[in-house]
């Protein structure tokens, strides 16, 4: 036979007359146990009384001791559907995926769910209690009379009403019964939020769509929403779980008021007192923050953190600027990248690129659909920083800023700005809507193709944004070949900043690039791309000239020549100004020297066409027809 709890404890911390003569109402951390200490002392018992540090819980509010009492409470079993459980949890998509590892454990290990609780405030457990020996009173008649009276006048009924009006009409001798005092476990009462939000709202369905909580909720909501739900209906209440960290200071400590350490997110975005130590970073970029971490395992936050962010997005801002400063003039059918006809006339470059973009474009979206929004965000940066700005738009100021305004090779760069400016805009706006709308807005012509035709906000589409209805419907492009070029361009960059250091040179137009190499794949692959002839006028096309796709323009340099005996670079060129094929990213042997042609006074390009016109003798043939085609 089972014994009766012993509890000598009241509700408010004192003993009780069960635990001895003269100890009834004496606290128990305080008068109490000193008055049992000195009886154990009086009666020879005591062989030592000292204070000694050791852990034991106490109430994170009130900082003081917490006291354990053995009472009756209300349980639950679940172990009549604990196997359903556990198969609901594999029907749920868990991301980190190690949550459900870590749910599916706890599921498993669940005993006897203590579903009440003793606190002055919260949702009651409607139970009567016979006052002659305690029997309780809890059928399905006296529980729907409650709760249509809760549903009338909310959960406080059960505290305000009295016994006679809480129980059906007919009820004989309700003075012989009092109402329970127990409250819900919060955890019960979250854990059936899917029953009282999503099942009960017509606009919704169930299950819902996603649940998002802390990574120390699987012991708590996510796992009381999906016992409840499952005891009910069978089913898991959620088809996915996202889980988080916790913010910490920059230090890696646990923000609190009482350190000073907290972080206020408003001050983050309207700056502190001091704007310049503490400077408004706006709400897009707090955001940005958020998105850039790993959200499933604890980050900090900082100034220095928020300050590096804020260097991203000032980067990002920044290249979107540039897209939209160089399309005022344009006619976005006119330069239309995804018209069939004008991508096949597209220089390479613009291919490649066209083709980043699409790439990105599916990277992001799956990034979305899989709330990875920090690999959504890396993508994004790396696109517009680096392929896009460093590289394909510090290449393209020549075509944009030297052309004739409506020269084929400003065009066709100006059909890659305009399948940006279509597609950028809501690849970040999930994470900076206010930078997304910004530059929406700021867009001269009507954009929008082709989703959200001519609409006036970049969050109104036309049809969900999704992989079969793309923004950038580009294939990639010649992916090796580029990444190639790119390597090309660190390595003479490097030799550039040696020749700078010397005072060799200023402008990298003032050089001339030299490659050597024996692999004969790696001069087969840059061949195409090396030109040396002179400079024609805009749009000149015989003979095949190219007047975009030449290293001279990719580089920034005014000559590039390719050569199969690495001696020869170091023949020609100071041995410092050198970067050898050990160190090199291509492999080959890169060297700079000054360039030998007459400088072009207008575009600063040294080339052999300068002087040839008798209008222009100081300009090259690009730059005397692009001045003589001037209104």
């Amino acid at each position: 036979p089972g014994r009766e709890p012993f509890s000598p404890v009241d509700a408010a911390g004192c003993f009780t007359a069960e635990a001895g003569e003269g100890l009834e109402g004496l606290s128990v951390l305080r008068e109490g146990s000193a008055e049992i200490s000195r009886r154990l002392e009086a009666a020879g018992s005591l062989l030592l009384a000292e204070p000694y540090e050791h852990r034991y819980p106490y109430d994170w509010r009130t900082k003081k001791p917490v006291l354990m009492r053995a009472t009756d409470q209300w349980f639950a079993s679940v172990a009549s559907f604990r196997d359903t459980a556990l198969e609901a949890i594999d029907a749920v998509d868990w991301l980190p995926a190690i949550g459900r590892n870590r749910i599916a454990a706890m599921t498993a290990g669940r005993g006897d769910w203590c579903i009440s609780r003793q606190r002055a405030w919260g949702v009651p457990i409607p139970v009567f209690y016979r006052k002659s020996d305690g029997e309780p009173l809890v059928t399905a008649e006296t529980l729907a009379h409650v709760q249509t009276l809760v549903r009338e006048r909310g959960t406080d009924a059960w505290w305000r009403l009295e016994v006679a009006d809480l129980l059906p009409p007919g009820y004989e001798r309700p003075e012989d019964y009092v109402k329970g005092l127990d409250t819900m476990d919060v955890w019960f009462d979250s854990g059936t939020s899917w029953a009282g939000v999503v099942d009960a709202r017509p606009e919704l369905s169930a299950p819902a769509d996603l649940y998002l909580e802390g990574s120390d909720q699987h012991r708590g909501w996510f796992q009381s929403s999906l016992l409840t739900s499952v005891a009910v209906g069978k089913v898991a209440p959620y088809k996915a779980v996202v889980t988080h960290g916790f913010v910490l200071d920059e230090k890696g400590a646990k923000m609190s008021k009482s350190l000073g350490n907290v972080v206020d997110p408003r001050e983050v975005i309207e700056g502190g007192t001091d704007k310049k130590k503490q400077p408004p970073y706006g709400a897009d970029v707090l955001r940005l923050w958020v998105a850039s971490v790993d959200y499933s395992s604890d980050v900090r936050v900082g100034r220095n953190a928020l300050k590096q962010v804020f260097e991203q997005y000032r980067k990002l801002r920044n290249t979107f600027r540039y897209l939209v400063g160089n399309v005022f003039d344009v006619d976005p059918a006119a330069v239309d990248a995804t018209d069939p006809e004008t991508y096949a006339a597209l220089p390479s470059i613009d291919k490649w690129l066209l083709g980043r973009l699409g790439a990105l474009e599916l990277d992001v979206l799956d990034a979305y659909e899989n709330y990875a929004f920090q690999r959504a965000v890396q993508a994004i940066v790396q696109f517009c920083v680096s392929d896009l700005s460093a590289f394909y738009l510090d290449a393209a100021k020549d075509r944009l800023y030297v052309s004739p305004a409506a020269a084929k090779r400003r065009l066709d760069c100006q059909a890659v700005l305009v399948a940006c400016l279509e597609a950028l805009p809501r690849f970040v706006a999930p994470v900076l809507p206010h930078l997304a709308e910004d530059l929406w807005q700021s867009i001269p012509y009507k954009p929008g193709k082709p989703l959200a035709d001519a609409k006036p906000s970049v969050f109104e589409l036309d049809a969900p944004w999704a992989a079969d209805s793309r923004l950038a419907p580009f294939d990639p492009h010649a992916d090796d070949a580029w990444d190639l070029v790119r390597r090309l361009r660190d390595d003479a960059n490097k030799a550039l900043d040696n020749a700078r250091r010397d005072d060799l040179l200023g402008a990298s137009l003032d050089a001339a690039v030299l490659v050597a190499t024996d692999d004969q794949s790696l001069l087969d692959a840059l061949a195409p791309l090396a030109s040396r002839e002179p400079f024609r006028p805009h749009d000149d096309r015989l003979g095949g000239w190219r007047d975009v796709d030449d290293l001279r323009f990719l580089l920034l340099v005014s000559d590039v020549q390719l050569l199969a005996d690495p001696q020869a670079v170091l023949d020609a060129c100071n041995p410092n100004h050198v970067v050898p094929a050990s160190d090199s990213e291509t492999g080959a042997t890169v060297g700079v020297t000054l360039a030998d042609t007459p400088r072009c006074a207008r575009c600063w390009y040294h080339d052999l066409s300068v002087g040839a016109s008798q209008d222009h003798p100081s300009l090259c043939a690009r730059c005397d027809h692009a001045v003589a085609s001037l209104p």
